[in-house]
């Protein structure tokens, strides 16, 4: 009787690693498993924007780290409520999501 014949078959998937990880800003759940100091270290470490922490006083979510050039457009306060209202019902108080925000900006100048 003959040995079965083994074989061994390895498939990958790479792509580029690309910096930065996070685009516009991060919503930290409560109970995430790790937190925004850590978060905030690595993201000083591997990106050159700046991010500004927001807490929020809430059941499910405890932190907001988005790009200080999005506070820029939108105020903190609008920010966090539309966090609030969108994002918090989609996630657990274990996850931490990422966000990418696009906010345009209509600007209308009369002369004079």
């Amino acid at each position: 009787m003959n040995a079965p014949k083994k074989q061994q078959i390895i498939k990958a998937k790479a792509h580029e690693f690309v910096l930065p990880l996070i685009r516009d800003g991060l919503v930290i759940g409560r109970d995430a498993p790790i937190g925004c100091v850590a978060l905030r270290k690595a993201l000083d470490l591997l990106t050159a924007f700046p991010f500004e922490h927001l807490e929020i006083e809430d059941d499910i979510i405890q932190d907001v780290l988005v790009r200080q050039a999005l506070l820029r457009r939108i105020p903190k306060d609008r920010l966090l409520a539309f966090v609030l209202r969108n994002i918090k019902p989609a996630m657990g108080a274990e996850e931490i999501m990422q966000l990418e925000i696009s906010v345009e900006m209509f600007i209308e100048e009369s002369g004079e």
